[in-house]
């Protein structure tokens, strides 16, 4: 039978594993930032976000995401989808040269399945590092 200061003891470790292998805000799962948005009546409205300061419409179908809080590095994950409410596809894609992924900002284009640009009135960006 088990005294009750090694019941204490036992709890106190079982307490202690928990904490160690719980989630804080610096696992690599967690999303560093995230951002819904679309171009509603000729401008760029944030609908929910986090870490994002604000995002600039460059072009049609071209925007640029800007962190609040800079990446650590340039080697992050982002991933991006797009959807109209008249449910006509559109696809979020990252572009081709170096230049448009920074620790402050990353740049995405928004396109029909032909692959012209095309504004969105929601778009989902997550980054994760």
């Amino acid at each position: 039978m088990m005294t009750l200061a090694q019941h204490i003891a036992a709890l106190a470790t079982r307490i202690g594993q928990e904490l160690k292998a719980r989630v804080t805000p610096e696992h690599p799962g967690l999303a560093r930032a995230w951002v819904c948005f679309g171009w509603v009546r000729g401008e760029v409205v944030i609908h929910a976000g986090h870490n994002v300061k604000k995002v600039m419409r460059l072009a049609p179908g071209k925007y640029r995401v800007v962190f609040a809080d800079p990446m650590p590095d340039e080697h992050y994950c982002w991933l991006a989808f797009a959807r109209n409410s008249d449910k006509t596809m559109k696809m979020a894609a990252a572009r081709v040269s170096c230049d448009d992924k920074t620790v402050d900002d990353v740049e995405l284009v928004c396109a029909t399945p032909s692959g012209t640009l095309a504004d969105s009135s929601e778009i989902n960006v997550v980054v994760y590092r």
